[in-house]
């Protein structure tokens, strides 16, 4: 008989390629054989069965003649499958003849082969009705199929079917439900409350039911319900199984995921599979990242792939790239792309761009295209520009749309004009939104607006005062911490006020160093006071000469005091000239002394 190796090598046996394949397929055999016997001996289950599994095997041929004897025996499940056969060989009135006899018969494969097959005629209703029997009969296919025509021609009892559908395992049923759960969720937003975290919840467990049996965008809207939640790590591992499943969206997700942890490398590798299978997003952020770098060849390659793909951030990225180039005429090409196919930052860029070159009428409307869509900084735009004309309720109308949107800037500037009307409560409320958002002018006006209506301090007549920090103060210190320099006159006056010497001349010094020529007085005023009026002179010099009378004033009379007659009537002369009324009047005075007193 010869060995084993040359038993093999005849081709006579096939040595199976995974472990338990060849006892699977000698099982296989064993029960055709089993079966073939039994329909030989005239068993019309052993028939329909036998014909069942010559079917799936393709072998048409071999399966009709068992079909056709079972189904004229009245098996309901053969003829089902002698209608799939003859629907294969191209014959589908045939096959719709047979399925609707096993329809009949109760069949609910075959109803639902029979709905669907009406349904390719455009016979909805008698689809509906086939669909519907194998439904009720608790068939998934056909519940889903009942749905997905329900769907289409807008009925309500849609969801239903396509729930029964899913809770029986049906993978797309369940996808397509809990996307029609998100979208419901999704348009309730923030005022839905409970039940939009409910529809959101239904809508999570449908995704999972999807994911699990391999359907790759669930597992896509799954790992964005988790990123949302904060669920980075089971997030990311939905969006990898989806990734390697060929869904770019995930491949993108997962990109801007790692990166956000801080891993670059293993982001880019993702974001490259992502836009290599057509991913606008992907390539935008490929770009991004090479812009980074300073590989602007790159990033522009990366950012015309965008554009390619239909990512209208592309034409906009291009401009950005275009503007920190210089390449004016080049950025505006891209924007105006961009801004032509309704990008409304894009339209902003745009507007920014020509009127950084003198064209205003050309830049007003783009920011009123961008500002209808949306733009925050479109609409504050605006409210720049027609302040510039003196167009002041223009101007506020879009400040007020701005700041609505939460622009800080717009909010400082509606808060200022209700401050001008008088309307104090309106403007406190716009000023604290912006001093919220970070805005220092904001906190000091907000603080002014407070430090009004403080009552006048009380007396404490036994023991030390008690001093409590009013809410005026916090934002006084807040605008001083941001580099105010009137905020930080402001809290080193309240510091001196409280004896708090060190603190006073922390304020004023840092008011003083960055220009404010109130702070560089008032630190001058401390340290004389201290008994150091040599480096005071220095402060005072520093503020008149940034135009503070006072100031002059007090040097005059520092130099009067050490016989420098003609420096102390300069600065005297200088104390006229700068003002107010009342330093003017007294400089006028103490120049005309030491007048006399030069000339005597």
């Amino acid at each position: 008989m010869g060995d084993k190796a040359t038993l093999f090598e005849t081709g006579r046996f096939v040595q199976p390629s995974e472990p338990g394949e060849a006892g699977e397929v000698a099982e296989e055999a064993v029960e055709e054989v089993r079966q073939r016997l039994a329909a030989e001996a005239g068993d019309v289950e052993a028939m329909s069965v036998l014909g069942a599994m010559l079917l799936r095997r393709g072998d048409l041929d071999g399966a009709e003649p068992h079909l056709r004897a079972a189904t004229a025996a009245g098996d309901r499940a053969a003829a089902n499958n002698l209608g799939v056969l003859l629907h294969q060989r191209g014959y589908a009135d045939d096959a719709a003849g047979w399925w609707r006899i096993a329809a009949v018969a109760g069949s609910a494969a075959a109803a639902h082969a029979l709905g669907r097959h009406h349904r390719e005629r455009g016979d909805e209703p008698a689809a509906e009705y086939w669909l519907r029997q194998s439904a009720e009969q608790g068939h998934a296919l056909g519940a889903y199929a009942l749905a997905d025509l329900l769907e289409h021609r807008g009925d309500t009892g849609a969801e239903d079917w396509m729930r029964a559908a899913a809770e029986r395992g049906h993978r797309e049923a369940a996808y397509r439900l809990a996307r029609a759960l998100d979208r419901k969720a999704a348009c309730q937003g923030e005022d839905g409350g409970d039940n939009g975290v409910e529809l959101l919840a239904q809508a999570e467990q449908f995704y999972r039911q999807a994911a699990a049996r391999g359907h790759r965008r669930a597992a896509l809207h799954l790992g964005a319900i988790l990123e949302r939640r904060g669920e980075l790590k089971e997030a990311g591992r939905w969006y990898l199984t989806s990734a390697k499943d060929g869904e770019a969206r995930a491949a993108c997700a997962l990109g801007f995921l790692l990166r956000d942890a801080g891993d670059t490398e293993s982001a880019a590798v993702w974001w490259l599979r992502a836009a290599q299978d057509g991913d606008g997003n992907a390539a935008n952020a490929l770009g991004a990242l090479h812009a980074e770098r300073g590989e602007t060849q790159t990033a522009e390659r990366w950012y015309r792939a965008a554009m390619d793909a239909g990512d209208d951030n592309g034409a906009y990225n291009l401009g950005l790239l275009c503007a920190e180039q210089g390449r004016t005429a080049q950025a505006e090409q891209w924007y105006r792309r961009a801004a032509y196919a309704g990008h409304r930052e894009a339209a902003n860029a745009l507007a920014i761009l020509l009127l950084q070159g003198g064209d205003t009428t050309g830049a007003e409307p783009w920011f009123s295209k961008a500002a209808e869509a949306g733009s925050v900084d479109a609409a504050f735009n605006l409210g720049i520009l027609h302040a510039g004309r003196s167009e002041d309720d223009v101007a506020l109308r879009w400040y007020e749309r701005a700041a609505a949107a939460g622009h800080t800037e717009a909010a400082l500037q509606v808060g200022m004009a209700r401050l001008r009307d008088g309307d104090e409560r309106a403007a406190e409320r716009h000023l604290r939104c912006a001093a919220g958002g970070g805005s220092a002018e904001a906190a000091y006006r907000l603080a002014t607006v407070l430090d009004a209506r403080r009552p006048p301090a009380p007396a404490h007549e036994l023991g030390e005062s008690v001093h409590e920090k009013t809410e005026c103060e916090e934002w006084y210190e807040r605008a001083a911490s941001q580099g105010h320099r009137r905020a930080q006159v402001r809290v080193g006056m309240m510091a001196a006020a409280r004896g708090d010497v060190v603190d006073a001349a922390r304020w004023y010094r840092e008011a003083a160093e960055a220009g404010s020529r109130n702070g560089a007085f008032n630190l001058g005023l401390l340290l004389a006071r201290e008994g150091s009026e040599p480096e005071a002179a220095v402060w005072w010099t520093r503020a008149a000469d940034a135009g503070h009378g006072r100031a002059a004033l007090r040097l005059a009379l520092v130099y009067a005091r050490r016989g420098e007659l003609a420096e102390g009537q300069r600065w005297a002369d200088r104390a006229v000239k700068l003002g107010p009324a009342e330093v003017s009047e007294r400089a006028a005075r103490l120049r005309d002394a030491l007048r006399e007193e030069l000339s005597a």
